[in-house]
């Protein structure tokens, strides 16, 4: 899984308000809380660490890790993900496949022009903050917020949904992602 590999950086990641969902509603099933709240750390800590490795390695190392960590993290095996990155507009909003997800986390695409890599922005800690999780068999789905510090100090929160499902391995696999700036008026 994706903690593996990750185990070995040296990334700040607040873990807090991981364990204190408002509301977790179980069903029954295969999958756990705990796995679940596992997967959104292991998460936060590679868009951490592909930041940091973009700064001391280089973007053909950033986007090695990144393509790990979308085939270790994401259900693309499975079928299309339901990913609605943050900062994507039309006609590329949706990203359903790896291709689209890796071109999303660090730039660098011909397919993809306008996007300048998210995970690239000097992220160095991302707190998750769910409202609700919500687990029914071999599928999970969670809301809140996820709150990303950057190397400047300034904080970006969004709001993020995620699904999981255990694939055939019994591992917990993103299937939707979507993300996007808080409503202000």
């Amino acid at each position: 899984m994706i903690k593996t590999l990750i185990a070995s950086a040296v990334v700040s990641l607040s873990v807090a308000s991981l364990a204190h969902a408002t509301e977790v509603t179980h069903l029954g099933g295969d999958i756990t809380e705990e796995q679940v709240l596992a997967a959104q750390q292991a998460w936060g800590e590679a868009l951490v660490n592909i930041s940091n490795t973009y700064e001391s390695e280089g973007i053909d190392a950033a986007s090695e890790l990144a393509q790990a960590v979308i085939e270790s993290a994401y259900g693309y095996e499975m079928g299309p993900v339901l990913f609605k990155p943050t900062l994507a507009a039309a006609p590329q909003t949706f990203r359903t496949t790896p291709e689209g997800a890796l071109a999303y986390f660090v730039g660098h695409s011909d397919e993809f022009p306008n996007d300048s890599g998210f995970a690239l922005k000097g992220w160095q800690e991302v707190t998750i903050d769910n409202a609700a999780i919500f687990i029914s068999g071999d599928t999970a789905m969670t809301m809140g917020n996820v709150s990303m510090l950057d190397s400047e100090g300034n904080t970006t929160v969004v709001d993020k949904s995620w699904g999981y499902q255990l694939d055939d391995e019994g591992e917990l696999r993103i299937v939707l992602h979507h993300s996007s700036l808080p409503f202000t008026e």
